[in-house]
């Protein structure tokens, strides 16, 4: 068995570890309370920000998520709709989840979320060039949008499914660190395998080796199949094991997910919880 492979079984075998209401309600402060279907409306987007609005007035002891994410259309709603303090506005944007247009379009896409209020925008690495071994043109992707969101947080999707081995899914990661990303993710959702425990560790690991290196600390977010409070449970583990505490913060840990909080609340409250 191999390094990797001994991590995650040695996590799922101390999961009891994390698995308390103190983690748990950590992990849901550290959620991207996400909201990215096709039939996603104006109306649709208001009713899910009134429902965090209205959170804390259910449940008093729990922390509100991190942020809502949203197509980047819908910036200007969650924004102007939101009425708690804390709750940052992320898109997803650069032609999300494919990543193939015009980079012009991808620029201006994301320029256009920040205009109407994104805090935090996440954009897909551009897999047609990085599977071309054309990391030039990647890096200059990543930083034409990192330019148009200086002052805002970037977070760039691997997309880590679509790539062969742990070193290509270190090689992505290091690309966009260096190419200016605040945060590296695993997925879009959209395709499988979504986020793994396998693929956390490596870029757990090149987040370590780069804060080693620079002085920088970048976040992580797994997204794309976390479903459950074991879900949660586990990632948080391999960012506490591999990047210390200083890393449990929603500054630097994140969750992208649309059904966990639903789960992590329920897990907590020991019965079934549907609130958002």
């Amino acid at each position: 068995m191999d390094a990797i492979e001994s991590r995650i079984k040695a996590i799922h075998d101390n999961l009891s570890h994390w698995m308390t209401s103190d983690v748990l309600k950590a992990c849901l402060g550290m959620t991207d309370l996400t909201s990215l279907k096709p039939t996603d409306t104006r109306s649709g987007i208001t009713r899910l920000v009134g429902k965090v609005n209205a959170f804390q007035e259910r449940f008093p002891d729990y922390p509100l998520p991190a942020s809502i994410c949203v197509y980047p259309n819908f910036a200007r709603t969650v924004k102007e709709t939101l009425k708690v303090p804390g709750v940052d506005t992320t898109v997803v944007a650069g032609c999300f989840p494919a990543s193939q247009s015009f980079l012009e379009v991808k620029v201006l896409e994301s320029r256009m979320a920040v205009e109407d209020g994104a805090d935090e925008v996440d954009i897909v690495l551009a897999l047609n060039s990085f599977l071309d071994r054309d990391l030039s043109r990647c890096e200059a992707e990543i930083r034409a949008v990192r330019e148009v969101t200086e002052g805002r947080i970037l977070k760039v999707i691997l997309e880590t499914g679509a790539l062969a081995d742990g070193e290509m899914i270190r090689e992505a990661a290091f690309l966009a660190m260096e190419s200016g990303a605040d945060f590296i993710k695993t997925s879009t959702g959209k395709m499988e395998p979504a986020a793994t425990p396998f693929a956390a560790i490596v870029m757990c690991g090149c987040i370590k080796d780069y804060f080693e290196k620079t002085g920088r600390r970048i976040g992580f977010k797994p997204a794309g199949g976390i479903s459950t409070a074991k879900d949660a449970a586990v990632y948080y583990a391999i960012a506490e094991t591999i990047l210390g505490e200083e890393w449990l913060t929603p500054k630097l840990l994140r969750f992208g997910a649309s059904r966990v909080a639903n789960s992590i609340i329920s897990e907590i409250e020991k019965s079934s919880v549907t609130y958002f």
